[in-house]
């Protein structure tokens, strides 16, 4: 198994082929500084390709998810009195920090995201990343970049509209910066699940990961991929893809093993990948 070591993020297994992922700066609200920036991509890269792991769950040690942008760290890349060269060092700055969030989207693995307290700024970010968005009823939520003075760049104007599918909703959240609570979050759809205490989420989390990696994880990666391909084109186009994806992965002996373990009423076992 690969070593996870991280400065601002804790890895446990807490059962077979799940990892559990927790935000792991609690004194500082979970504030995603630079440190953590790097430990977000490099842990779910690594998630990605540990055939030990089916499935993650992504929550906040602590008292919440996260308060956002730790503007503390923020050090943005400057050429004195240039301008224009400036803004080629900051772009690749900004690339590389939207890099980091989409390695939770790019990893291969369902990722359940279980969100208690703040949830702010680039916690919007990062839960649009997931897959799946559960949430305790302490649980609140603001896409905040507009009150710090600028627009919201590593992910969450991009993935929130998707997400929820009502623009003018987006919209208001994105142009006001307000909070939003757990309540109105499973209204609009950005969350499945509400629970009553951050426990209970983090739990049912951990059940909802774990149902995951039972299944064959032929199926559960392509079922990911394949959503992730067919939201970001037209339905023929998905169509096509997934009959060019499924000519290969239609041939796994995960297939029979599974209609085997239905007929016979058992829990089938599948190899790792």
């Amino acid at each position: 198994m690969p070593e996870y070591s991280f400065e601002t993020i804790k890895v446990t297994f807490p059962s077979p082929f799940v990892a559990h992922v927790e935000l792991n700066r609690p004194k500082k609200l979970n504030a995603i500084n630079g440190a953590m920036w790097a430990d977000i991509r490099s842990v779910f890269d690594t998630l990605r390709d540990d055939p030990d792991v089916r499935a993650i769950v992504l929550s906040g040690s602590g008292r919440g998810f996260t308060s956002g942008l730790d503007l503390f760290s923020l050090e943005l890349p400057t050429v004195e009195g240039d301008p224009s060269r400036t803004a080629f060092k900051i772009r690749p700055y900004v690339k590389s920090l939207q890099d980091s969030l989409s390695a939770i989207e790019r990893c291969d693995k369902a990722v359940v995201a279980a969100i208690h307290g703040p949830c702010i700024g680039g916690g919007i970010d990062i839960t649009t990343a997931c897959d799946i968005r559960y949430a305790s009823k302490d649980a609140f939520f603001s896409v905040k970049e507009v009150d710090i003075g600028l627009a919201a760049d590593v992910g969450t104007l991009q993935r929130l509209p998707k997400v929820v599918g009502n623009n003018s909703w987006v919209r208001e959240l994105c142009l006001t910066g307000r909070n939003f609570d757990a309540k109105e979050a499973l209204e609009y759809g950005f969350i499945s699940k509400l629970f009553p205490e951050p426990a209970n989420v983090l739990e049912e989390a951990l059940a909802t990961a774990k149902f995951i990696a039972e299944k064959s994880p032929v199926a559960a990666i392509g079922t990911k991929h394949l959503l992730n391909y067919s939201r970001d084109h037209t339905v023929q186009e998905g169509l096509d893809y997934t009959a060019a994806w499924n000519m290969v992965m239609l041939t796994t002996p995960d297939l029979p093993e599974a209609a085997a373990a239905n007929m016979q009423k058992k829990k089938a076992t599948f190899a790792k990948l």
